[in-house]
Order: structure tokens, then C-alpha cells, then sequence
């Protein structure tokens, strides 16, 4: 019952579109504080705690995010647990979050911190899918070309789709850049297909039209 309250409680605060701008809000928050306190690389604490001890432990991921667990309860579980292992910088981050009740919004807060992070120092995450996995030497190719293309760092994400057949697919903010295999083969089919009902409809208006009428 507990459980089933908790991921109906997550789900839904994930998908508040406001959800997004408070994210916001504590992310550039996040980074100022880092900043201030000479932080070299608070994202790294922050991506470890949510991959290897939330992710690890999800009992404690429940109770820290958990309605059902009072504000005292989860500072104390943050003092306890976090306190000893963290930095004091992250663990008086967490307990802000606790104190607001904006636990839950962690992974959310992570993407626009890396987001605003990546602005901050002129870059920019690059999504590129393929067929097959990408060489090094292939990836630093692509990056040095985006590189010389666009007005920022490209950081590339790279991704296999194996539906793609051979080409790539490269995504910068909203905008596609489609060079698969199988995007030239739709098109290749389209472009037969208006070919075919181009001539087939020729062919009617010769015979709607004979010759010497």
C-alpha cells in the first residue's frame, strides 16, 4: 500500500508541467551555492547519490521520498545517512529540498542542472543515434565538424537504433538532422509513390483525351 502511494506520488509530481520550472529554480540555486562555496563539480556528488544510492538502496529512496514520511523523519535519515558520507555542502542542499518538501523532484533537478551547467560554459548536449555503436574516432569526427558548425561545445550523447540501418540521426535542442538509412528509403518510397500516381493519372487523361478529339 506504502509502495503503490509513493510511485503514484512520484509519477504525478514528474509529470506536473510546472514540475520543470521549480526544477529550475533549485538547479540554478544548486549551482550558484556550488559556485559560492568553490565546488569544483557538484553535479558528480549529485548524478552519485541518484545512481548509486538511490538507485541501489530503493527502500531508502522510498522513505526520502515518501508522503508519508514526515519532514523531521527525512532530515534525520539525510543527517544519518548522507551527514557521514557526503559533502557538507550536498547534505545542507538536501535538507533544503527536505525542508520544501521537493525531494522527489532530485532527477529532475539533476537534467536542468546539467542543462544550465552546459550553457553556463557554452556548451551543448547533442543527441546522435546510429545503427551500430560509433568509434572514438568516428564520435570525435562528429564533434569536431558540430564543433565548427554551431556556436557552442557539442557534447555528444550517443545512442544505437539498430531501426535506423546505417546513417545518422542528430538532434540539437528541437531541431532533427536525419541522414538514415531508413529516413532515404521512406523518402525514396514516397517519391516512387507520387511518381506512380503522377503516371497513372496521366495514362487517364490520355485516354479521358484521345489524340484528334
Amino acid at each position: 500500500m506504502a509502495d503503490q502511494e509513493i510511485q503514484t506520488r512520484v509519477k504525478s509530481v514528474l509529470e506536473d508541467p510546472s514540475a520543470q520550472q521549480v526544477s529550475r529554480v533549485y538547479a540554478n540555486a544548486f549551482l550558484d551555492a556550488a559556485a559560492a562555496a568553490g565546488v569544483d563539480n557538484p553535479l558528480e556528488e549529485l548524478a552519485s547519490f541518484i545512481d548509486d544510492v538511490l538507485s541501489a538502496f530503493p527502500e531508502f529512496e522510498q522513505l526520502l521520498l515518501s508522503g508519508i514520511v514526515n519532514r523531521d523523519e527525512k532530515l534525520g535519515l539525510i543527517k544519518r545517512v548522507v551527514g557521514p558520507n557526503g559533502s557538507e555542502f550536498f547534505a545542507n542542499f538536501l535538507r533544503v529540498l527536505a525542508q520544501h518538501d521537493r525531494l522527489e523532484l532530485l532527477d529532475l533537478i539533476l537534467s536542468e542542472s546539467r542543462t544550465l551547467h552546459d550553457e553556463r560554459t557554452g556548451k551543448k548536449r547533442v543527441q546522435v543515434k546510429s545503427a551500430v555503436p560509433l568509434s572514438d574516432d568516428a564520435i570525435q569526427k562528429i564533434h569536431n565538424h558540430l564543433n565548427e558548425t554551431f556556436p557552442f561545445e557539442p557534447i555528444i550523447e550517443s545512442e544505437v537504433d539498430a531501426s535506423l540501418l546505417g546513417g545518422l540521426v542528430i538532434r540539437v535542442d528541437d531541431q532533427v538532422y536525419d541522414s538514415s538509412l531508413r529516413t532515404r528509403m521512406k523518402q525514396l518510397q514516397a517519391t516512387l509513390r507520387e511518381r506512380g500516381v503522377h503516371e497513372i493519372q496521366s495514362g487517364r487523361d490520355r485516354f479521358s483525351h484521345p489524340e484528334g478529339d
